[in-house]
């Protein structure tokens, strides 16, 4: 078991509160579509502002969001949206909150043509992690070839607030992608698992 205490973490995760996810989630693949669509939701929330700000709030956004349900949140009416903008435990952005009701339509639509978010995001990496290997220290990009891809495709499939930046931080939040620093415990964790 690996002593939390003394290990070594990627330099974004020095916050105490950021510990807990970068540890436990940041990274680690995810197949499940409303796990997915959760990390699209709070990654298209963070748009502008802190991951901490958002993470603080993902309680907030579960119980406002029916808990990520896609089926659920796409029949949200405009009376919800204006309920939403009143609730302190979301980022409260008309745009944001309309993205997260027209994206799980898109969820939806998704599933009903017997496709899944689950396979059309993995298809994008062949189904299994990417490791750039980058150097400990290096710069992670905001955003890339793959990430601009597949804004492409979602917005093409009607989703909102999916730029390649917010692609690529749900890249890296789901696993698809595994940026932890080389020297990070979890990345040599994630790259064998």
């Amino acid at each position: 078991m690996t002593d939390r205490a003394t290990v070594t973490r990627c330099s974004w995760a020095e916050h105490a509160d950021l510990q807990a996810y970068h540890d436990e989630e940041w990274g680690v693949p995810v197949h499940d579509d409303v796990r997915l669509f959760e990390l699209l939701t709070l990654e298209g929330a963070q748009s502008g502002l802190s991951w901490l700000t958002v993470l603080r709030r993902r309680d907030g956004y579960r119980s406002a969001f029916a808990g990520f349900d896609p089926a659920t949140v796409a029949r949200f009416t405009d009376a919800d949206v204006e309920r939403l903008l009143e609730d302190p435990g979301v980022i409260r952005h008309r745009g944001k909150i309309e993205s997260t009701v027209s994206n799980a339509a898109a969820v939806v639509a998704l599933q009903q043509a017997g496709d899944s978010l689950d396979a059309l995001l993995w298809s994008f990496v062949d189904g299994r992690p990417t490791t750039p290997g980058r150097p400990s220290g290096a710069t992670l990009p905001a955003s890339t070839p793959v990430s601009a891809a597949l804004s492409q495709e979602l917005k093409r499939r009607g989703f909102r607030f999916v730029g390649p930046t917010t692609c690529y931080s749900l890249m890296q939040a789901a696993g698809l992608v595994n940026d932890h620093q080389p020297d990070c415990f979890r990345y040599t964790e994630l790259r064998s698992g």
